[in-house]
């Protein structure tokens, strides 16, 4: 069974950091492709970061692209997202997801954590 736990969220400044954290049993992520997704109120669920199979290809929206960094650590099947000078429009719930593509490219399973909630404010 595949399970994704996120933890690493709460009330920062504007300005400020966080490192997200998501802890992934039940498939390795070196396996799939790891994304962060955040899911502000009243908004549609968009892309944050994602980080490839082979651990060296990420991919960010572009209001992220130079303040976010997602990263992973393959011992102990964790992915990160480093979240640097925040802002308040980076309130959100984010939530971890893996995606797992089978050899032609076309994705077979596809899994989702709960969520950590962000928020951005004086």
């Amino acid at each position: 069974q595949v399970q994704l736990v996120e933890s690493g969220g709460g009330l920062v400044q504007p300005g400020g950091s966080l490192r997200l954290s998501c802890a992934v049993a039940g498939v390795s992520v070196k396996d799939a492709v790891m994304s962060w997704y955040r899911q502000a109120p009243v908004k549609e669920r968009e892309l944050s970061g994602y980080i490839n199979e082979d651990g060296r290809t990420t991919h960010y929206d572009n209001s992220e692209k130079d303040r976010f960094a997602v990263s992973r650590d393959d011992a102990k099947n964790l992915v990160y997202l480093q979240m640097n000078r925040l802002e308040p429009q980076d309130s959100a719930m984010y939530y971890c997801n893996a995606a797992l593509y089978g050899p032609s490219g076309v994705m077979r399973n596809e899994y989702w954590g709960q969520g950590t909630q962000v928020t951005v404010s004086p």
